[in-house]
C-alpha cells in the first residue's frame, strides 16, 4: 500500500525548509553528484553516466554540505553507513544506517532532483538499487568520508518530525504494511523510522543557491 500524500508533503516541506535554510549559511556546500553528468544509468551500454568514484575524490565533504542527485525516475538514491549493504548493491534489508530517496512515482524517464543533506561524520555510502542492483554492480555508486567541518547548522541539527501513522481502516488486516524509511539521525541520535518514502523534488533544488 503506498503512503498518503499528507505523508510525502510533510517530510517534503521539513526537508525543503532545511534546504533553504542551509543554503543561506556561508561555509556549506553543494556537490552536484557527477557533475554535468548527473546520476544516470545508460540501460542500452549499461554503463553509468561516469565514475562516481572519480568524481567524489575530487571533492571536500563537510557535515551540513548537501548532495545533489541531477536524476530521473529510472534510478533510485540510497544512502547508507553500512559497508555490507553498499558492497551488496542491496537496500532490501536496509537497517538504522540506510536512507532510501525515491519519487514515488511509477512513471519512468521523469526527471528529478534529489537533494540529500550530510549529516553523520565518516563514510557515507550511496548507490542506486534499480534494476535488482545492477546499475550499482556498474558503476551508479560511490563512497565519501564527511569531515566535520564547522558542524551540522541549527537547521539541520534538531530531532526529526514525529513519524505519520496512517489510521487503520476497516481492511487494515489485508494490507502490506507501508513503506519504510530512515530518516538520518543527528547529533549522535538514533535513526527515526518513518512511515513514508521520501520524495524531495525539482522543486528544492530550485532554491538551492550556495556561494563555493
Amino acid at each position: 500500500m503506498a503512503p498518503p500524500i499528507a505523508a510525502y508533503l510533510a517530510v517534503f516541506f521539513a526537508l525543503t525548509t532545511a534546504v533553504y535554510a542551509a543554503a543561506s549559511s556561508s561555509g556549506y556546500h553543494n556537490h552536484t553528484v557527477g557533475g554535468a553528468s548527473g546520476w544516470l544509468f545508460n540501460s542500452t551500454t549499461s554503463t553509468a553516466a561516469t565514475n562516481y568514484s572519480s568524481w567524489a575524490s575530487t571533492q571536500t565533504f563537510n557535515l551540513g554540505d548537501f548532495l545533489i542527485f541531477k536524476t530521473n525516475t529510472n534510478q533510485t538514491v540510497v544512502q547508507t553507513y553500512n559497508e555490507t549493504s553498499y558492497l551488496s548493491c542491496n537496500a532490501d534489508d536496509f537497517d538504522n544506517g540506510t536512507f532510501v530517496y525515491d519519487s514515488g512515482s511509477s512513471s519512468f524517464s521523469q526527471a528529478l532532483t534529489i537533494s540529500v543533506p550530510l549529516t553523520v561524520v565518516g563514510r557515507n555510502y550511496f548507490f542506486s538499487d534499480a534494476a535488482d542492483g545492477l546499475q550499482c554492480h556498474r558503476g551508479l555508486a560511490f563512497e565519501i568520508n564527511v569531515n566535520r567541518g564547522q558542524g551540522l547548522p541549527p537547521s539541520l541539527n534538531q530531532p526529526p518530525p514525529p513519524p505519520y501513522i496512517e489510521p487503520p481502516g476497516p481492511d487494515a488486516a489485508e494490507q502490506s504494511p507501508p513503506s519504510t524509511v530512515t530518516l538520518a539521525p543527528t547529533g549522535g541520535a538514533s535513526p527515526l523510522r518513518v512511515n513514508a518514502l521520501v520524495a524531495v523534488c525539482g522543486f528544492a533544488a530550485e532554491i538551492l543557491i550556495l556561494l563555493r
